[in-house]
């Protein structure tokens, strides 16, 4: 079980807290950094001193870590274009020696594209799908040919599909609750399926559908990586657990119900049963960015017995 720190930066996090809290995830031995890609803080947060561009964020970040993995859960496809995006990602992971992973979902939080004038179109997922396309298009012609598509969202013609990515292929993460079409999705670009804070009942029954789907494409089952997103808040007693829940605005209660949450040996525990489901890796929602001990105590007590 792999387990990789994700932060939520539009909550309220500077670019130099977010490189402090991704150094102390290098050093502490973690797998991997990702971030969220939003532009507008959630749930009564303030979100001071506010928002940071998530591929920024992560080409600083690049070329500041040597070892970590880097990479979105997930990049909304109604914030950029996929020419564009194609080329930043490419160029991240260039910057970063190989090392970036592309979370893609379709966007969803309507509030945030109004407040910075992003376009909110109706037909999300079927953008989605043709960015995928031409995302995984692009970057696997070979060098010297065009790469064109003409799509309903998007035409490209004679594009040079340029500039290539360090690895072949980059991994693609696809995740959701979506039964039908996310599955779907998921087995045809995926390398990864990730499903964000959802029980494990519901959690069994979405790996399943993705298996299938999977297999329906010709692929392996286990071709893909399957995860999952949970919020972490992890104590070395009681009172240490509450105040963590008390510092992201949650109850003890609702955390050990829906997250990864107590002591080393109930969160131990509990990712032991996610195993059990199918999950490979386990994406740490980590909310108070400035409690850098919290981190320290995931990757001794935690990590270390997993």
């Amino acid at each position: 079980m792999e387990l990789r720190i994700f932060t939520e930066p539009q909550q309220g996090a500077s670019y130099d807290t977010l490189l402090t809290v991704a150094k102390a995830t290098e050093d502490l031995g973690f797998d991997a950094f990702f971030r969220s890609d939003h532009y507008a803080a959630m749930g009564g947060a303030d979100g001071l001193p506010g928002p940071t561009d998530a591929w920024i964020t992560l080409a600083g970040l690049a070329r500041e870590t040597k070892r970590i993995r880097l990479g979105t859960l997930v990049t909304a496809a109604t914030f950029r274009l996929p020419g564009p995006l194609a080329i930043q990602v490419a160029q991240v992971d260039q910057m970063s020696g190989g090392r970036v992973e592309l979370g893609l979902g379709s966007g969803w939080f309507a509030d945030e594209h109004a407040a910075y004038g992003i376009p909110f179109p109706a037909d999300k997922f079927a953008r989605l799908e043709e960015q995928l396309a031409i995302i995984t298009g692009l970057w696997s012609t070979k060098l010297g040919d065009t790469f064109d598509f003409d799509g309903q969202h998007y035409q490209l013609t004679n594009s040079p599909a340029l500039p290539k990515p360090v690895q072949d292929p980059v991994p693609v993460l696809i995740g959701g609750h979506g039964a039908t079409r996310t599955p779907r999705l998921a087995a045809q670009y995926a390398t990864e399926f990730n499903m964000p804070f959802a029980s494990l009942e519901d959690s069994a029954a979405q790996f399943e559908r993705v298996r299938a789907a999977a297999m329906a494409r010709g692929r392996r089952a286990d071709d893909l990586v399957y995860s999952n997103a949970l919020v972490a808040c992890v104590g070395a007693d009681d009172a240490e657990v509450a105040r963590r829940a008390a510092a992201i605005g949650r109850e003890v209660d609702e955390l050990k119900a829906n997250g990864l949450a107590g002591s080393p040996a109930e969160v131990v525990d509990k990712i032991g049963r996610y195993a059990e489901i199918g999950a490979q890796r386990i994406y740490l929602q980590i909310l108070d960015l400035a409690d850098l001990d919290h981190l320290a105590l995931i990757a001794d007590q935690v990590q270390g017995k997993i």
